[in-house]
């Protein structure tokens, strides 16, 4: 008997042990397929490329994001996310330059005419494009901008376009305050030269790059930098191992991995595209030209009110296009009332016991700037950071307010940020306490205007996930997204399709939004707003 119960405890303790041994390879193997989740790099940390189960849904795959490891929910919003941004263009071969769009013979009238309209009414616009020999052209996919505008008001808001896909376009536009307004139709982009712009982003997503300098005693290599480095060569892998997010430089001949000490631009790579192509991107012929009106283009708009009063009438209809315009050069919001700080001792009151967190590109530093420089009380210290790159930091100690900026992760295209100061907005937020007193600004798009889509969504809903938690933990924390703007078009237009600018000179000159821009907003707004 005896025996038998010797066995017995035995058998329970070789029973216990395994059920531990079971318990504690489990554990590590959720522990790994969570590390799998969150980094989805597809790179081991010797900087080599593993091969990966496919996903079964055709995306970019641009440094493994067709392989990315995606919830259900993840996946059919990012699959709604790039349908609403493909761009619609023909499926016809390569044109010659005559049979491209021409914004000087092409034209556009005012549907709706009449001596005048009331404030709210809908003004409608045909566009009709031809190319070079004057002749209509039977295709779109033509990146059209519209607006109405009163110079003499500062007043302006942009138009709806809808594109036919034949060679006619119609624009809806919302009249909202009082006066002459005058129709504005500009070509941008010729659709050949999207089609030319869509092949850049497909094929060369890293036409803008990125170096680190590597230093150590007197022995220093500059080595190239990206999201994504594609090739043989031995790597040093950054990828943030909270976030995943991936950042790669070709490794020094001499020195280790851990001797980077900074990031910057690197340039942009040139002769990209061929003589034909070219043909499609010539200042002052083809790019952001403006289409001439065949008849007025101009309207009379009248107040709904018999009496004439300093602000126009507009309602409050939040399904209405656009979303807010611009009146005596400030903004004005159609679904809510905008509160105005025109002060130093209002932006004080508004600020003050309060913690203001800006992360994000340039717009975010402006903010920073323009508050140190407007509000007197408002001290910054000085971090020894580099000009125009930060971190920064201010102090007004008689009214408790607490204002800091830190530039989102790579890709950034700064002239040099220090590799301790390259911080991932997500893992930020989560170093937040949070609170009613806390209030946290987001500006993040502008860097990502070259890179796939997919590398743009990635980083939001890491940031989403940590604003989620934040909002978790401190609900009556106060969190402000600013998102992409169109901006003026420069000489290298190929490298920058539709990237966004902060200056306010441009803002005040355009006042305006695309399809293209338009996606970008919605990207923003569901990547952050949902779940929330």
């Amino acid at each position: 008997m005896w025996t038998n119960f010797f066995k017995l405890r035995v058998f329970c303790y070789l029973f216990v042990v395994l059920m531990v041994v079971v318990l504690v390879f489990n554990v590590t193997q959720v522990e790994y397929l969570d590390h799998e989740t969150i980094s989805e790099t597809f790179i081991d940390s010797s900087g080599q490329y593993i091969s990966s189960q496919a996903t079964g849904f055709s995306r970019n795959a641009y440094c493994g994001y067709e392989h990315q490891t995606l919830s259900s929910q993840e996946r059919l919003e990012e699959d709604a996310l790039l349908a609403a941004s493909k761009w619609k263009v023909p499926d016809v071969d390569l044109v010659p330059f005559v049979k491209s769009t021409d914004p000087s013979s092409s034209y556009f009238v005012i549907l709706n005419s009449a001596a005048f309209f009331r404030v709210g009414s809908q003004l409608e616009v045909l566009v009709h494009v031809q190319d070079f020999r004057g002749k209509p052209k039977k295709y779109g996919g033509d990146y059209l901008q519209a607006r109405i505008h009163s110079p003499e008001l500062q007043a302006g808001a942009v138009g709806r376009v809808v594109d036919y896909q034949n060679g006619f376009y119609k624009v809806f536009f919302t009249l909202l305050w009082p006066g002459r307004v005058r129709v504005s139709i500009s070509l941008v982009h010729p659709s050949e030269g999207i089609r030319v712009l869509q092949r850049l982003q497909e094929e060369k997503p890293d036409r803008v790059y990125f170096k680190s300098l590597f230093r150590s005693g007197r022995i220093s290599e500059t080595m190239k930098c990206n999201v994504c480095l594609p090739g043989s060569l031995p790597l040093c892998n950054f990828t943030d191992r909270y976030t995943g997010e991936p950042w790669f430089c070709f490794k020094p001949k001499k020195l280790p991995c851990s001797s980077r000490i900074n990031h910057f631009k690197g340039g942009y790579t040139k002769g990209l595209l061929t003589a034909a192509e070219s043909a499609f991107f010539q200042s002052g012929v083809n790019i952001k030209m403006p289409i001439n009106s065949s008849g007025p283009d101009w309207v009379t708009v009248i107040s709904r009110r018999i009496k004439e009063t300093d602000d126009p009438e507009v309602s409050q209809d939040s399904g209405t296009f656009p979303s807010g315009y611009f009146y005596k050069d400030q903004w004005r919001p159609r679904r809510f009332k905008m509160r105005h700080f025109n002060d130093p001792d209002n932006i004080t009151e508004c600020l003050q016991r309060k913690m203001v967190y800006l992360f994000g590109d340039s717009t975010a530093r402006q903010w920073f700037e323009y508050l140190t420089t407007f509000v007197p009380d408002l001290v910054e210290f000085n971090l020894g950071s580099p000009k125009n790159v930060g971190p920064f930091l201010a102090v007004d100690q008689k009214h408790d307010i607490l204002l800091k900026y830190r530039c989102h992760g790579p890709p950034i295209r700064f002239t040099s940020v220090f590799s301790n100061d390259l911080h991932y907005v997500a893992n930020e937020l989560n170093r937040i306490v949070g609170g009613k007193n806390t209030v946290v600004a987001i500006a993040v798009w502008s860097h990502f205007s070259t890179f796939p889509l997919e590398v743009y969504i990635r980083r939001l809903r890491n940031i989403r996930r940590a604003v989620v938690q934040l909002l978790d933990r401190s609900p009556k924390t106060v969190i402000v997204v600013r998102t992409g703007n169109a901006q003026e078009l420069g000489p290298e237009v190929p490298y920058h399709w539709l990237q966004p600018t902060s200056d306010k000179k441009h803002l005040g000159k355009y006042r305006i939004c695309t399809k293209r821009v338009q996606t970008f907003y919605v990207t923003l707004y569901v990547i952050i707003k949902c779940n929330i």
